[in-house]
């Protein structure tokens, strides 16, 4: 057996991959990782195929004994990500047809105010005198739980149970995770499948205006000439990917990239001194370090992928931090430039599982990031942030913010 061509479980390596990724990509587009047993892209190109490739699907099995993490089951086999057509084009058109009802632009502003509003609670903790605070627990964790709690229509009193339930079910999709933290997956799992049958009885017993839960409840589409709606099962497999998709995204996304334009002082001040910048700077905190590291597929048949040839039934990851600092996409890809334009980076996928929540993360990222700039100008870090050791989901542990002088 050939010796690996990382270790995911290194802190060397998590604390900065991209070393190995440029390494590899220059070695070729594919290689085999025999302890993660998947082959593994790391080009651009490649990667891109990866998400496209029809005959590479995410095909449904358990990903745990069933009688064992039944929760956790029900979940990733009722999940859009976990589908593929017909199935999936079916989950797709009817949850597309839920969002479609305006509310992504129905929250924009209520978001830029909850932004502004947590920042601003970040700044009167400096001015009265704190030497740092951490802008994770301040602003980049809240932000995304109270986004999806208002759109999902969960009661104030409710909410402080959803990030602790989306950390514990994320953990998941980690490679090699210790029995603990499966059966604390699947304890989350459990209540947040028995909270959301309440919630959405509760919404078929009394529906409400500009409600999510509502219009997925009442979500129908005309599928092969036959009307059809989600399941229960279904409703609530949307609910709980919209929490961790958005939440872990969204958090992972603004520590990572905040941290890399405070790094580097000069972009954090092209970033400050030009509102309009504040999107492209978005994009470039997606690709730069992304929070999602791996996306796995399963061949279908026998299919060639950038001259490797992946067999029936063998598994394939795009590894999009590796894709995402491909410098045959991206003049000097290892550099951060908030105005990059363009900017072909696959933080949210491609092909059919492109996700569908891009949007609603965007209107969060650009409110946190031009609150952030307004209210806080004179940001830098405080010290340097430890990294969680974590492969699949990139992310901090905290990000400490001062203010100069």
């Amino acid at each position: 057996m050939s010796d690996p061509p990382f270790d995911p479980a290194d802190p060397a390596f998590l604390d900065d991959p991209y070393p190995t990724f440029a390494a590899l990509r220059a070695r070729g587009p594919i290689h085999y990782h025999p302890g993660m047993g998947l082959y593994l892209a790391v080009s651009h190109a490649a990667c891109d195929g990866v998400l496209r490739d029809r005959a590479l699907g995410r095909i449904w099995k358990d990903k745990e004994p069933a009688e064992q993490f039944p929760a956790f089951n029900l979940l990733h086999r009722t999940s859009i990500l976990e589908s593929e057509p017909p199935t999936h084009t079916r989950l797709r058109r009817l949850v597309a047809g839920a969002f479609g009802r305006g509310h992504v632009e129905r929250m924009r502003p209520w978001i830029s105010d909850l932004a502004d509003r947590l920042v601003a609670g970040l700044v009167e903790r400096l001015d009265d005198g704190e030497p740092s605070v951490d802008l994770l627990a301040a602003v980049a964790e809240p932000l995304p739980v109270e986004v999806i709690a208002e759109l999902l229509g969960v009661p104030a009193q409710d909410r402080y149970q959803l990030r602790p339930w989306s950390n514990a079910i994320v953990k998941m999709y980690e490679y090699g995770l210790d029995p603990a933290r499966r059966r604390a997956a699947e304890e989350a799992a459990t209540a947040f499948v028995g909270y959301l049958r309440e919630l959405v009885a509760g919404r078929r017993a009394a529906p409400r205006e500009n409600d999510l839960v509502t219009d997925l409840v009442a979500a129908t589409a005309d599928i092969d000439g036959r009307p059809s709606r989600l399941t229960e099962d279904e409703v609530i497999g949307t609910c709980v990917l919209l929490l961790m998709a958005g939440h872990e995204a969204t958090v992972n996304v603004i520590g990572n990239g905040v941290q890399a334009l405070l790094h580097r002082p000069e972009q954090w001040r092209r970033v400050v001194d030009d509102a309009l910048s504040v999107p492209t700077a978005v994009e470039e905190m997606l690709r730069f370090d992304s929070s999602l590291q791996l996306f796995e597929r399963t061949a279908t048949r026998d299919v060639e992928v950038a001259g490797t040839t992946i067999h029936e039934g063998r598994k394939i990851a795009a590894l999009l931090g590796a894709a995402n600092r491909d410098p045959a996409a991206f003049d000097a890809p290892d550099s951060f430039d908030a105005t990059r334009t363009p900017n072909a980076h696959l933080a949210f996928g491609a092909g059919i599982h492109f996700c569908l929540g891009a949007p609603l993360a965007r209107v969060e990222l650009q409110a946190a990031l031009d609150t952030l700039r307004r209210r806080l100008p004179d940001a830098m870090l405080a010290r340097p942030p430890r990294r969680r050791q974590e492969f699949v989901i990139r992310g901090l542990h905290e990000l400490e913010l001062t203010r100069e002088g």
